[in-house]
């Protein structure tokens, strides 16, 4: 869609399975009110599903002031096919400026398909996102109120800012734990804008969903408010055994690692902790035998507090913890556990 519309909203898909959200929507919904409020537009959330107005509330609540309805029997499942061919034709129809999804399994599908269809761009796997300008060293052209799409690039190695200043609307997907959700607020009201599925009813879907398997995660990361993590340096999977002393002793706290110990079959995958594992921004993250890739600080860099563990006193993970301890973690964590575990004197 190359034309640009400065006054078009910012849209965020607000995913929704079974009639529930994850984090995601609200997530999206915080960053998303800031970028509106920043232009001075409207705020949209794209819901789509069947029998969902119900949701709609919540959205309100959480900072949208439109919820774009789109309720059909034919949606109660996610398909690329209707779910994509709806909302394309929603967006070359009202213009937004921003569109903002979540890097979930129906996002990172939804998205591409969506921007291929409307042939504009999009970028993948956000960690940050700002409104500013941008000089166009080419056209010699400044463009004022750009989405800045700012993402881990090159293994992680660099930072890159990515921007679309011409064929809008502008495009991102964005992990889940990395943007804040605003507090709900029930006095907050969204207008519902109910949308036109007809579509949809001499539309031929190219599948059918029979059923759906959930696979169920061994741990939940993102909603853990204390973590111990291990990297390759924890030397084997016998030896996260420690860890989980240690994560037990600080009260049932979570267990997960660096994409290293994760390769090495230290930890499942989905305890992965990083740019290409889970964001998480709990208490207390204690890192354990993590040098410090830039890869997994990415994850965990806006933990309140981070108590980093090894032997190198020149690992870069110092430079991110409020407390550091150089020394053999095999001997570290058996200290810890036993000063935890030792009653209070004293009454």
């Amino acid at each position: 869609m190359a034309h640009v519309n400065k006054n078009g909203e910012v849209w965020v898909f607000a995913e929704q399975e079974d009639g529930s959200f994850g984090n995601i929507p609200f997530e999206l919904l915080g960053k998303g009110r800031e970028l509106a409020d920043k232009l001075g537009v409207k705020l949209g959330a794209v819901l789509m599903g069947s029998g969902v107005e119900p949701l709609a509330a919540e959205l309100g609540a959480r900072g949208a002031d439109r919820v774009h309805l789109f309720d059909h029997p034919r949606l109660a499942r996610y398909q690329t096919a209707s779910y994509s061919r709806l909302l394309a034709d929603a967006i070359l129809a009202d213009e937004p400026q921003i569109c903002l999804f979540g890097a979930t399994p129906t996002g990172r599908d939804l998205a591409p398909t969506v921007a291929s269809s409307l042939r504009c761009g999009l970028t993948a796997d956000c960690t940050d996102l700002q409104i500013g300008s941008y000089d166009d060293p080419v056209a010699k052209e400044t463009y004022e109120g750009v989405l800045h799409q700012i993402r881990p690039a090159f293994g992680g190695n660099i930072i890159a800012t990515i921007v679309n200043p011409r064929d809008w609307p502008q495009m991102a997907t964005v992990r889940e734990g990395v943007m804040k959700p605003l507090a709900s607020d029930p006095s907050r009201k969204a207008e519902i804008v109910r949308r036109d599925t007809s579509a949809l009813d001499a539309m031929e879907l190219p599948t059918e969903v029979l059923d759906v398997v959930r696979k169920v995660k061994t741990v939940d990361l993102a909603g853990a408010r204390i973590i111990v993590a291990g990297g390759a340096g924890v030397g084997s999977k016998e030896n996260f055994g420690l860890l989980r002393e240690l994560a037990d002793a600080l009260g049932g706290a979570a267990v997960g690692g660096s994409r290293a110990a994760c390769d090495l079959g230290y930890l499942p995958s989905d305890c992965q902790i990083g740019q290409t594992g889970t964001t998480v921004r709990p208490a207390l993250y204690v890192a354990c035998g993590i040098s410090g890739a830039v890869q997994h600080v990415a994850g965990m860099r806006d933990s309140a507090k981070i108590i980093a563990i090894n032997t190198d006193p020149s690992a870069p993970i110092f430079s991110v913890a409020h407390y550091g301890i150089v020394g053999d973690l095999r001997k570290v964590i058996p200290m810890l556990v036993a000063s935890l575990r030792e009653p209070q004197r004293g009454r």
